[in-house]
């Protein structure tokens, strides 16, 4: 519905209708379609001049389907009832005209389906409402063979096209009527439900939706890589087991080798409610999973991925899980019908679920080692800031999904942009490259006119002030439904061909631009690893002959040097300790100060809030959007004071002190074991790995400074979530379609806006304790992640330092046949691992 059209006569007739002075902002979609909808309906049961209880009751019963009695809109409803009634508007339909300019064909054919619905109710169609509704259809221009279609689903007689059923099925899909509330939508999908069926004939069972070749020789590919490695990593745990190798060197190749074994694509799913997000990942994975509803339905993040067996696991926020069966799932990992049609934002905030891990070995998709992350819809979801930091966590590809419907509403663009900046570490002006836009319902736009507007709005907005993608083919026009129905039916159409172009090019992208990288770096660092273990097998030969020998003294200096690492380790962590605690001190005294000026800050930012929502009939969309707007100004508060207090006033300096202190200390543990190298005139200590530690503390340090502060949104991901239900929204609510009219609407307006603000606030007030606890636990990560970093480097230094000298004790006490046995040995496992080298290089090609 272009709301742009309306103009004062539509104002004039509403405010006729509601016997209330409107504006244009007053005049929303559901309250367009309702005023109509009202008119046609309370037709139907003037029409033969006679209105019995009966009638009535059905009447109020039909429309209680759209508005709870006590809410705005259902206030609104009764007064519009009332104006119908008094001015006869039913039977002066033309002046419905400024209304129905402003209604899609959808809207149009919905409305005369609830009409005949209502005619229906007592079983039969009474011939003066039929001709009635034949009218009425006339003036909202129906196609006569659309009509024909409605009258016999509710009549049972009447002959119609099968093509013209097909026409009216796609006009009365739930996707076309988004601009609605809720409730329309549903509607929409049971009149859909009361349509004929035509059966169709016994298709085939066909093969999977889409084979992914590519991913399938990828995986093979990678296999045979996963397959040297593991064999790499025996032969080096044996030499380690053997005290010829450190374990250090074992629990390196032991780690390379897992990842390759457990590599995983991870293809995170994004968007809002009802953008056919179910029957999309139905399509990728071949079978039906998600459960497809016309309102919105998934509740929490989904986890698809490949098992050797079916089993659905559900993973607690308390730590619990459990298995399910397929039938739970179907349940938990949705919201109620209910829920999803008054307002979904208390019953996911009260969700005790983390997230769903779904298993199965028949998923086409995950086969080939794709993992699938399903996101709850965002567009209300009172944690998104949350959910997508998890969700896009080391992440190798997003798939945002929106409706050429209603393409990218504002809210809807803000969670775009969200999810760019996730994807690139907020860098505001760096594209993602591994963001995948999906246009879906490409096949509801009638006019090809349409299709080239959907397609240069979008581009606008994708090339705009900053460029949010980057890289060939990341934008798709699709239609999931059409496709999957294509395929089904054994045809080719242009959306199974759009289809299959999207998955061919995520193919190739996760093949080439992130499998090739990942396989790349493991044999690069197998490669390192293996050199790393000829070297020390060269070393333990030259031990065995005697070649490298440890004096007393010399021994006595690397045990010197074991202890003063081991000093140096202690340094550290009595640093660590000594720097936490006057930053802790430092930061309570900043976050203390920034609570004292917060108030007046947050009352200065909320002049600045506006909503198109009318204050008379969209109270609770109204509450909503200011309560958004709240929430964004508190986080906007608490990053700035991240930002320029805590991180440069208060950690900065600690965080510089603790990063020099451990390059030193690095350092001079190097120039220590060089020093001993030196003195044995032989690199028998291998020094890379401390060259290599500095480097990789250094970029880490400099990368990854501010650890979890560095996270785009972090207020926003540890503020609590600022929900106006129970009082506060009764008090909204409770003011009644009349109060306006004593108060003012301007008067109104700031009442809720204060309503919002002093709920928010007393919120807010209650979780300061745990959100300051939040910090103080990121606050805390900085620094031992630091120190654990720099101690697996000790460790490795030491161990190395006691493999040495336990090798030399070794040759001690073994006999002259038992070193030549040991050579022999050595010299064997060397060849194996050259030998596997060169079957790694030639396997990469």
């Amino acid at each position: 519905m272009n709301t742009v059209l309306i103009g004062t006569e539509a104002v004039d007739l509403l405010s006729r209708i509601t016997g209330q002075k409107l504006s244009q902002r007053d005049i929303t979609p559901p309250v367009v379609f309702l005023a109509t909808l009202v008119t046609i309906l309370s037709g139907v049961i003037y029409v033969d001049g006679v209105v019995t209880n009966e009638e009535k009751q059905r009447l109020h019963s039909t429309l209680n389907r759209f508005s709870l009695a006590n809410s705005s809109l259902g206030q609104l409803t009764q007064l519009m009832l009332k104006g119908v009634a008094k001015e006869q508007i039913y039977k002066k339909l033309g002046e419905l005209t400024p209304l129905i300019a402003l209604l899609s064909p959808s809207q149009r054919l919905l409305l005369v389906g609830f009409g005949y619905e209502m005619s229906a109710a007592d079983g039969d169609i009474d011939i003066r409402e039929q001709k009635y509704l034949q009218i009425v259809a006339n003036r909202l221009e129906i196609a006569p063979r659309h009509l024909a279609v409605i009258e016999a689903s509710f009549s049972g007689q009447g002959d119609f096209e099968k093509e013209a059923l097909a026409e009216v099925q796609s006009l009365l899909d739930s996707a076309r009527f988004h601009d609605l509330d809720a409730v329309f939508i549903k509607a929409a999908s049971d009149l859909v439900a009361v349509l004929p069926t035509i059966v169709e004939p016994t298709v085939t069972q066909k093969q999977n939706f889409s084979t992914y070749e590519q991913l399938a020789e990828f995986q093979k590919h990678r296999q045979q890589i996963d397959g040297l490695c593991f064999e790499i990593y025996k032969i080096v745990k044996d030499c380690a087991d053997s005290d010829f190798l450190p374990s250090t060197l074992e629990k390196e190749v032991k780690t390379i080798s897992n990842k390759l074994q457990s590599q995983r694509f991870r293809v995170a799913v994004i968007g809002e409610f009802s953008q056919g997000k179910s029957t999309l990942l139905n399509a990728l994975l071949g079978q039906e999973i998600q459960p497809v509803r016309a309102v919105p339905c998934s509740g929490t993040i989904t986890i698809l991925r490949y098992g050797k067996q079916k089993r659905i696991i559900c993973r607690y926020k308390d730590g619990r899980e459990e298995e399910i069966s397929h039938e739970e799932y179907k349940d938990k990992a949705s919201i109620s019908k209910q829920a999803a049609l008054d307002g979904l934002s208390e019953e996911l905030r009260s969700s005790e679920i983390d997230e769903i891990i779904f298993e199965s070995p028949d998923l086409s998709l995950c086969q080939n080692g794709v993992e699938i992350l399903d996101s709850p819809g965002l567009n209300e979801h009172p944690q998104r800031t949350a959910i997508t930091q998890k969700l896009l966590k080391e992440t190798d590809a997003a798939i945002f999904l929106t409706n050429a419907m209603r393409l990218l509403p504002e809210k809807e663009k803000d969670l775009l942009r969200d999810v760019k900046s996730q994807l690139v570490d907020g860098q505001e002006n760096e594209p993602a490259d591994n963001l995948f836009i999906l246009v879906n319902f490409m096949d509801l736009l009638d006019d090809e006119e349409d299709k080239i507007d959907i397609k240069q709005r979008l581009n606008s907005f994708i090339n705009g002030k900053n460029l949010l993608i980057k890289g060939e083919k990341r934008i798709h026009y699709i239609s999931a439904k059409a496709a999957l129905k294509s395929h089904l039916n054994g045809t080719e159409d242009e959306y199974l061909q759009a289809f299959h172009n999207f998955t061919n090019h995520l193919e190739q992208f996760l093949i080439s631009e992130q499998g090739d990288i990942k396989i790349n770096d493991a044999t690069r660092n197998i490669h390192k690893s293996i050199e790393s273990c000829v070297n020390g097998l060269d070393r333990a030969v030259e031990i065995l002959e005697g070649k490298l020998k440890i004096s007393e003294q010399e021994k006595q200096q690397i045990l010197e040097q074991i202890g003063e690492v081991s000093g140096r380790d202690v340094k550290i962590r009595l640093l660590v300790n000594t720097l936490l605690d006057n930053v802790y001190e430092q930061a309570n005294a900043s976050w203390q100060e920034w609570l004292e000026g917060l108030d007046e800050r947050l009352v200065k930012r909320s002049e600045q809030w506006s909503s198109p929502h009318s204050p008379i009939w969209s109270r609770n969309e109204l509450a909503k959007d200011y309560a958004r707007q709240f929430n964004q100004d508190l986080s906007t508060e608490l990053d700035l004071w991240i930002n320029n207090q805590l991180k440069e006033s208060v950690l900065k300096e600690s965080l510089e002190i603790l990063d020099n202190v451990i390059q030193q200390e690095l350092q001079a543990i190097q120039s220590n074991f060089q020093n001993i190298s030196y003195l044995l005139n032989k690199d028998s200590i291998n020094m890379q790995f401390l060259q290599e530690s500095q480097v990789n503390f250094s970029s880490e340090a400099t990368k990854g400074f501010w650890g979890g502060f560095g996270v785009l949104g972090f207020g926003a991901a540890i503020l609590p979530v600022i929900l106006f239900t129970g009082p506060i929204m009764a008090i909204i609510l409770g003011m009644g379609a009349g109060t306006w009219g004593m108060i003012g609407i301007t008067a109104l307006e700031e009442s809720i806006k204060n309503n919002v603000f002093q709920m928010g606030g007393e919120q807010f007030a209650n979780s300061l304790d745990d959100i300051l606890e939040k910090i103080n636990q990121v606050i805390n990560s900085l620094f031992i992640e630091r120190l654990e970093s720099v101690s697996q480097v000790i460790e490795q230094t030491i161990l190395i330092s006691e493999n040495l000298l336990e090798q030399q004790n070794n040759v001690h006490q073994a006999t002259l046949e038992q070193r030549n046995v040991e050579k022999i040995w050595i010299e064997q496992k060397r060849k194996e691992l050259k030998k596997l080298q060169l079957e790694l290089k030639k396997t990469i090609g």
